[in-house]
């Protein structure tokens, strides 16, 4: 057996989505040695499963005044350092026949006194600026709302921080808390692709694992109660608006369409969930039914539009009521000071809040335990550009070889880091991914830079597979590359292929009709019938056609009963 591992350093975060990147960067950025530790993926837990909104904070303005400040503060500045990940498209709060126009009236005053600019619009002057909004509406109220990529910010948040002398530990799971009487010492930790385990000693533990930070906490015998709050979404498989549509009431299920990149998504639902079920998501009928029905409403196109797929994410809500879905719990920022709050110095936990005030958690954050450590650096993240957004060079030098197309995309999705891998060499130019329009340049770039283990970590990364064919032409080719690059050998890249396409199914199955069957059944005839992908000897991946016959022998018991029982 492998001896343990030992590491040392200043200060272990817990968890790789927006908030824990963010403090990795903040640390780096004041000098504080670090390491992050993930269990998966950047941005594979709550972080990558919501629709990417850049909140105005309009949407909370009624019921949750401070977190709409935040979120307007954090929107300016997020639009002034992560330009590469944010798409300024503004956005429309809409009322219908069926809504109360009375709220409006209150909703522009709300935004007003948040410091939110909201301007009242015509019906006419709306279906201007979207075409394609419900032409039956009897409001409208323009706002700064518009689109933010949380792949791409903890990514460029990672790179900044790895930059300046951070550490990150992705596929490593947290087993314990090190710790002596009532102070926490460190971690113990697995690599869960190695099975090699690892010690982590350091002066201080943030626990920055959102929805599992739960869990996190009772490895000290600590009790936070957090509120699981399930959200599903729809993506759709094409970009059918350009401004981000809202209905102009109280929040509630499927009021939210927003444009992203090549696609458009629909969200959300809110529903209570057991804790234990945070990792076993599923999107219900019932709930792809309300997301299409109530989509329909705020843009009638999409009743024509294909479904790619659904997901789920859960809300990092920290329970204070009986409420039943959640969305009367404050998205307000807890930060817990385990040594005020119980005796146990060197352990902080940071969590609630939403992608849009992860900057200010990481912030506020760091200023508590760089405090600890005697560290006076002031913040900077506010200022200073991430790695990809530097407005002096964020058009990067263009390669006369290359396809405008081609070029555009990549410096959408990397900014001036584009450069790096836009480059005049055939091989590099070679486009991988159609749809996404992704070459093999930047590939290479992601694999061996940002941090790629797999294709579903590419997905992230470059966003191939994302686009309407949902990989189907391009994964194939990508995975060898992983072996081009050193990453794998033997029949490894066709594991991470069976890998990629299951996961994939995991979000077609809800929506498995129509154009959405069409195209699994033809997937399926592509990599089991031609290439024999449930041949590929996996240890535990279920492949396929083992998890699609077993998803159709379901169903088809679940017929025989209803005939049964008829």
């Amino acid at each position: 057996m492998d001896k343990t591992s030992r590491l040392e350093t200043s200060i272990i975060i817990i968890g790789g989505g927006a908030t824990g990147t963010g403090i990795m960067r903040d640390c780096a950025l004041r000098g504080i040695d670090c390491i992050l530790i993930e269990k998966d993926d950047l941005a594979s837990g709550t972080t990558g499963r919501n629709h990417g909104l850049l909140h105005s904070g309009a949407r909370y303005a009624v019921t949750d005044n401070e977190s709409a400040k935040e979120c307007i503060h954090e929107n300016k500045i997020l639009k002034n350092i992560a330009k590469h990940c944010v798409e300024d498209t503004q956005g429309l709060f809409i009322s219908l026949p069926d809504d109360d126009l009375s709220f409006q009236a209150q909703f522009i005053q709300s935004c007003q006194e948040a410091g939110i600019d909201a301007k009242q619009l015509t019906p006419k002057e709306a279906l201007l600026l979207e075409p394609n909004v419900n032409p039956n509406l009897i409001g409208a109220v323009q706002v700064p709302d518009g689109t933010l990529d949380p792949f791409r910010l903890c990514a460029a948040n990672v790179l900044d921080a790895k930059e300046n002398g951070a550490r990150l530990l992705t596929h490593t799971h947290v087993t314990s808390l090190i710790r002596h009487q009532d102070t926490v010492l460190g971690i113990n930790c697995i690599d869960v692709r190695t099975n090699q385990k690892i010690e982590i000693f350091a002066q201080e533990v943030i626990n920055a694992a959102g929805i599992w930070g739960q869990n996190i906490c009772e490895y000290a015998d600590l009790s936070i109660k957090m509120f699981p709050a399930k959200g599903s979404l729809l993506i759709l498989d094409y970009r059918i608006n350009n401004l981000v549509i809202n209905r102009c009431r109280k929040p509630s299920d499927a009021d939210i369409l927003v444009p992203g990149d090549t696609i458009s998504l629909i969200g959300t639902t809110s529903e209570h969930i057991d804790y234990d079920k945070i990792d076993d998501l599923h999107v219900s009928a019932k709930e792809v039914d309300i997301l299409l029905s109530e989509g329909a409403k705020l843009a009638p196109i999409m009743a024509n539009t294909r479904v790619l797929r659904a997901y789920a994410g859960v809300r990092p809500l920290v329970a204070v009521d009986d409420d039943g879905t959640g969305r009367n719990i404050s998205r307000g920022i807890v930060l817990l000071d385990h040594g005020e709050k119980d005796g146990l110095n060197g352990f902080t936990t940071i969590t609630g809040g939403k992608l849009m005030t992860s900057r200010l958690m990481a912030e506020m954050t760091t200023d508590l335990v760089a405090k600890k450590l005697n560290n006076t650096q002031e913040c900077t993240t506010h200022c200073r550009p991430l790695p990809g957004s530097h407005s002096a060079s964020i058009a990067a030098k263009k390669t006369a070889s290359l396809a405008k197309p081609v070029y555009q995309s990549a410096v959408y999705r990397h900014g001036e880091r584009a450069q790096r891998f836009l480059t005049d060499n055939a091989k590099d130019q070679a486009v991988i991914c159609e749809c996404e329009m992704v070459t093999q340049g930047e590939i290479n770039y992601a694999i061996n830079q940002l941090d790629v283990h797999n294709l579903v970590d590419l997905r992230r990364r470059t966003r191939l597979g994302m686009g309407p064919c949902q990989g189907e032409l391009c994964t194939y080719r990508a995975a060898g590359l992983f072996e081009e690059c050193g990453q794998v050998s033997g029949n490894q890249s066709s594991q991470l292929l069976t890998h990629f396409l299951e996961e994939r199914w995991k979000g077609i199955k809800p929506v498995f009709w129509g154009d959405a069957l069409r195209e699994a059944e033809f997937s399926y005839w592509i990599y089991e019938g031609l290439f024999g992908a449930s041949d590929i000897p996996t240890s535990n991946t279920p492949t396929p056609k083992t998890q699609l016959e077993k998803d159709q022998v379901e169903e088809s018991q679940s017929k025989e009963e209803q005939e049964a029982t008829l």
